[in-house]
């Protein structure tokens, strides 16, 4: 644990930022024992739970824990219709490597009573079944933490590709990723050299395991979560999402415009800055900007964002400029003229202007603005 504690309550956004920017430098050429040991014991980390679904790899991150400091709150989400096999490894594994405080949760019993009470929601509404069994109670059970352990590693994903070791998760906590920078070889040499048992799913065809009516056997050479909510646009159940924060997937999620078209939001950096649209650029502390920074636009009619993203741009900023909320697809070439990389719309406006619609305006670097709105 944390040598002293301390207090992270109303941090504010660019503080975050600076203090896991502070703690991917210190760490940034540590193994992941040493970047777990050091977050357990590291004052700026705060105080941290496992977060566990005791599945095909987790056993890893258990035992590091385990050998590490046992007295470490590990968090089960159980669902209620996870696999026999998977609660049956839990405890049998929770009790091999002497984990002295495995907290089970599970969603509100009224919760399940008034959403699912005949156990048949993730038939036609998984997102809105995820939400209700895993979403929320993680939620709840991670209040009074300041941080989370993940197992989440970088060959997992294009959208991974550059995970850090700590980021944000909203504005009141952090994720720590000890395994970001192990490849699939070295899990499976940690296991072999350990000796640690394989979920009993995994021999019989389930590289990724999760509720047992949303999971399935994997061929030979489909990709590890292809088993996952087979047959439906859907592989994540709204625990690691973008912008370090939980997205209920329940509700729509709005539209990144890009020059290649719509596509769903892939920011996966420490933090985000949201600027309004009366923001003077000039006050802006570039020095502790994060990588990502949202300017909004309050109405179609309000150029401000316009003038923020170009002054931006001259004082050097360099991260990702992105702007947010009414913007129209023939404000698109003014919006990359300016400094943009991209336009978040949401899904009602992306209905009444489809990605063509934005697309034709996509070649934004020939002619200027005007003669693009004339054609």
């Amino acid at each position: 644990m944390p040598e002293a504690a301390l207090d992270f309550a109303d941090e504010p956004p660019e503080a975050q930022a600076a203090r896991i920017a502070e703690l991917n430098d210190r760490y940034r050429h540590h193994g992941a024992t040493s970047v777990l040991q050091g977050a357990l014991r590291d004052p700026q980390a705060g105080k941290l739970t496992l977060v566990s679904s005791f599945g095909a790899e987790s056993v890893v991150l258990l035992h590091l824990v385990s050998v590490i400091d046992r007295r470490t709150p590990v968090l089960f989400i159980d669902t209620q219709m996870l696999f026999t096999e998977t609660l049956v490894y839990q405890q049998e594994l929770a009790e091999r490597l002497g984990l002295e405080d495995i907290r089970i949760i599970r969603a509100a019993d009224a919760a399940v009573a008034k959403e699912d009470p005949d156990g048949t929601l993730h038939q036609f509404d998984t997102d809105a079944c995820c939400d209700l069994r895993k979403t929320r109670p993680l939620q709840t059970a991670l209040k009074g933490f300041d941080g989370w352990i993940t197992g989440r590693k970088r060959y997992q994903g294009t959208s991974r590709a550059a995970l850090d070791f700590f980021e944000a998760d909203g504005p009141d906590r952090i994720k720590v990723n000890p395994l970001a920078h192990w490849a699939p070889e070295d899990i499976r040499a940690y296991m072999d050299e350990n000796r640690l048992p394989r979920h009993p799913l995994v021999a019989k065809g389930y590289p990724s395991i999760g509720c047992a009516p949303c999971t399935s056997p994997v061929a030979p050479g489909e990709d590890p979560r292809a088993g996952r909510w087979r047959g439906q646009d859907k592989n994540e159940c709204g625990i690691h999402i973008v912008d370090g924060r939980v997205v209920r997937r329940s509700e729509p999620m709005n539209v990144i415009v890009t020059d290649a078209g719509f596509r769903q939001d892939d920011w996966q950096g420490n933090a985000v800055l949201d600027l309004a649209s009366d923001t003077d650029p000039n006050t802006v502390d570039l020095s502790a900007a994060p990588g990502l920074i949202r300017v909004d636009f309050p109405s179609f009619a309000d150029g401000r964002g316009f003038t923020i993203a170009r002054q931006l741009r001259l004082r050097g900023y360099k991260g990702r400029l992105r702007a947010h909320g009414h913007v129209i697809a023939d404000q698109y070439a003014m919006a990359r003229r300016s400094g943009f990389d991209e336009v978040e719309i949401a899904p009602d406006l992306a209905a009444r202007q489809p990605e063509a619609q934005w697309q034709f305006r996509a070649d934004w670097q020939r002619g200027d603005y005007q003669s693009r709105l004339r054609g």
